[in-house]
């Protein structure tokens, strides 16, 4: 799949097509239009208010219909879906590779799904169930089942001559061919460059390669993302328990996923989700968002309470209340990099249980300096701002507690919420900055109770 046009270039169009729709040129838009690929398109589509988007997706060509809801977010691609037909929905979607029809097909209604689903033939039909039988995060639910493949006992001139019979049957994205036995097991590929460099008289098992690895179908996307990244693969063969081959995926359907974790990780940190459409409704953005502020609300009465518990001693010393937001940020601020930095890991599959204890250690040593430096520097300042050595030693030693228990919290949340099936990236800042705040103003007002009055 194509990449989305730059911001810079994007912005042009709209104003363009803007300007046109607005002088009543609805053909010359419509051309402006269907004259981007259509993944630019869909770009175009999402950087558009609802009744802007409504009216630029009726100039879009039918027959690129169903190539654009592919590249488009769920709450968009349902938006847009509502305002079409049976007959529409059925014509854009059918034409579609397995994969993207997998994806589409399940966002439909039953109605679509099974009119579309009776538009194929029994070969597709077959594809479609074999991609639906995975989940749709896995590299069965990613790969597309149409496939070239070669036998080993062939000859690289016949396999010339059949590839010209294809001619336009040739899937894209294609640099290798695959070789399977006669019972359809995996073997290796050809490439494509070893095809036309080797004697036409060699057998394909003389120029095909066994180092490529084929991806087992119940792999996670995270782990055939990784995959991809690590051999710099452009097509992967992808087989089932018994080393058959069910089809491959391509770096297109890889780039998708790279894009929706970064998009998850982006935004899962602020409780949104990165299929949210930007120019939502507000009622519905404004429901969606309530729950992680409810959630963030029962934290921060929690961070209130503690405080509550120290009334007197803030009213006896009014310079408690003037420092506290200090130990409370800088464990917020030291307990985010560590939480991001194992997120990443986790979403890189390069944290795991073997080694989280080697993370813990470094990020607690890593704590451990950082507290003394700016325990020191932040005792340094409040000695010179209220003149009182005994406000300076508690407000460091809080600083010290904070930042070590912020270490812990960060590289041990993500762990743990992914042990119960939670989301670290939606809950893990949440919770990361309850435990900094209460441990904070716990310290520091503790502290303070005990040396202070």
């Amino acid at each position: 799949m194509s990449l989305p046009a730059t911001l810079n270039s994007d912005s042009t169009r709209l104003e363009d097509l803007r300007r046109v729709l607005e002088q009543g040129a609805v053909r010359q838009a419509a051309r402006m239009l269907n004259a981007l690929q259509p993944a630019e398109i869909a770009h175009l589509l999402e950087s558009l208010p609802h009744k802007e988007r409504e009216l630029l997706w009726n100039l879009v060509d039918a027959e690129y219909d169903g190539e654009v809801l592919t590249y488009l977010h769920d709450d968009v691609r349902e938006q847009l879906i509502a305002l079409m037909d049976a007959g529409e929905l059925v014509a854009a979607i059918g034409t579609l590779d397995t994969d993207d029809l997998a994806d589409l097909i399940q966002d439909l209604p039953l109605a679509i799904t099974h009119e579309v689903v009776k538009s194929l033939d029994q070969q597709r039909r077959d594809r479609l169930e074999k991609a639906l039988s995975y989940p749709e995060d896995t590299a069965g639910g990613l790969m597309n089942s149409d496939t070239v493949t070669v036998r080993p006992e062939m000859t690289l001139d016949v396999v010339m001559r059949y590839l010209r019979r294809l001619k336009d049957g040739l899937p894209d994205i294609t640099d290798n061919l695959i070789v399977v036995d006669r019972k359809g097991r995996y073997l290796g590929v050809l490439y494509l460059t070893d095809l036309l460099t080797h004697d036409p008289e060699d057998s394909v098992a003389e120029a095909m390669t066994l180092d490529v690895q084929a991806i087992p179908a119940t792999w996670s996307a995270r782990e055939v993302s990784t995959r991809f990244e690590q051999h710099d693969l452009v097509t992967a063969p992808v087989v089932d328990e018994d080393g058959n081959l069910l089809g491959r995926i391509t770096v297109d359907d890889v780039m998708d996923v790279i894009r929706e974790e970064a998009d998850h990780q982006f935004l899962g940190q602020a409780g949104l989700s990165e299929t949210e459409d930007m120019f939502a409704p507000v009622l519905l953005s404004a429901r969606r968002r309530a729950l992680w502020l409810g959630i963030n609300l029962l934290t921060a009465f929690l961070a209130a309470w503690v405080i509550g518990r120290f009334e007197d001693t803030i009213q006896q010393i009014v310079a408690l209340a003037v420092l506290m937001p200090v130990v409370a940020s800088m464990g917020g601020i030291a307990g985010t990099q560590t939480l991001t930095l194992a997120i990443r890991g986790l979403a890189l599959g390069q944290l795991t249980s073997n080694n989280s204890r080697w993370l813990l250690m470094k990020e607690m040593a890593v704590a451990a300096i950082n507290s003394v430096i700016w325990a020191l520097v932040v005792a340094l300042i409040a000695w010179i701002w209220f003149r009182d050595p005994e406000i300076a030693l508690v407000i460091g030693v809080a600083i010290s507690i904070n930042l070590l228990a912020a270490a812990l919290a960060g590289a041990l949340l993500p762990l743990a919420l992914e042990r119960f099936g939670i989301d670290p990236a939606l809950a893990g800042g949440v919770i990361l900055t309850t435990v900094t705040d209460v441990v904070g103003f716990l310290a520091f007002l503790g502290l303070a109770t005990v040396f202070l009055l």
